[in-house]
């Protein structure tokens, strides 16, 4: 499953230490005028070596254009592009190929396909999400279309300078919110917004938790506390407060769409750790090579790419069901 989306899709491909990371969009509209600068300037956002706390690994993730558009402008045609990796150093794994670094997907992997690139964590390297920034640089530009913004920040995180001193890292929680949704946006019962929502966030390395609105508080409170009551405001049926955070049964209520999203420590630490080799032996190692000690600062572009392109996908069903609709004449003296 490589790849995300009902009609506005992304198809991912790629290693961390493989020749290029890419991707296929399909489902984009045409006639859409792309800002390359701000595709750039997204990226940039994801990029490393911004901080000493970030991994030193020098890309200049410049994307190569294959197909999709003609003087910048989409066709409607699949989009495909690619950014070749220029900084991959394997050698700083060499030692790791055969044993299994805590809390990595290196056992699940082999125990999955029989065998796993242990070059940088291959395909489950967190390099495999600058597609996602590309694919909702441009969602976020037909969303920006139709007045719809998307703003994450970091809300908990620890001390990332510390951690770094002491050889160790940080985890914490990105809260995001979705501005100008209008109400009626989601599929029950399967492809509720907030499960799509759910669901392309446990997409990202390193996500163990989500929750929407006031989430896993709502279960503290009593029904008279987390109800939303309607209200009429200026002509404008809406909701006094915004526990529910914007989606109530699967679907939008045209309030903001909040949601919370929980990031587990980088498992790449410094310090010694005991371990077991493919042979089951019990040993020791240190995870050498270039990583972050938080994840959070360039996770926020990838919280918003997703938001982005869900909400797109949310918007595209929408209308194809109206389409649906429309084509349904019925006939009041057809025989049954």
């Amino acid at each position: 499953m490589n790849t995300i989306g009902h009609i506005f899709r992304l198809t991912t491909f790629g290693e961390s230490h493989g020749t290029a990371i890419g991707g296929v969009i399909d489902g984009c509209p045409s006639q859409l005028k792309l800002d390359f600068d701000f595709i750039d300037k997204e990226l940039l956002r994801r990029k490393t070596a911004q901080s000493s706390t970030a991994s030193q690994r020098k890309e200049s993730d410049r994307i190569e254009w294959l197909s999709g558009m003609l003087d910048g402008i989409t066709l409607g045609t699949p989009i495909a592009f690619m950014v070749r990796n220029e900084d991959a150093n394997s050698a700083d794994y060499e030692a790791l190929k055969d044993v299994y670094r805590p809390s990595h997907a290196d056992f699940t992997y082999e125990q999955k396909y029989g065998l796993r690139d242990w070059r940088g964590g291959g395909r489950a390297s967190a390099r495999t999400t600058l597609p996602i920034v590309v694919a909702g640089a441009i969602a976020k530009q037909i969303l920006k279309e139709k007045d719809i913004q998307i703003v994450a920040k970091v809300t908990e995180t620890g001390d990332a300078e510390q951690a770094q001193k002491e050889g160790d890292t940080v985890g914490g929680i990105v809260e995001c919110r979705i501005i100008g949704v209008s109400a009626g946006l989601g599929e029950p019962m399967f492809n509720k917004f907030s499960a799509e929502l759910a669901h392309a966030m446990f997409s990202l390395p390193a996500v163990k938790g989500f929750e929407i609105g006031d989430g896993f508080a709502l279960a503290r409170m009593k029904g008279t506390e987390a109800n939303d009551t309607f209200i009429n405001k200026s002509g404008k049926i809406t909701t006094l407060t915004n526990h529910s955070g914007g989606i109530q049964g699967g679907i939008s209520n045209g309030n903001d769409i909040v949601f919370r999203v929980a990031f587990k420590p980088i498992p790449s630490i410094s310090m010694p750790q005991q371990t077991v080799n493919r042979a089951g032996e019990t040993c020791e190692i240190t995870v050498q090579g270039r990583h972050d000690v938080c994840a959070l600062p360039r996770a926020l572009v990838l919280v918003e790419a997703l938001a982005a392109i869900v909400t797109v996908d949310m918007i595209f069903l929408s209308l194809q069901n109206l389409k649906k609709e429309s084509l349904i004449k019925p006939n009041h003296h057809e025989e049954i």
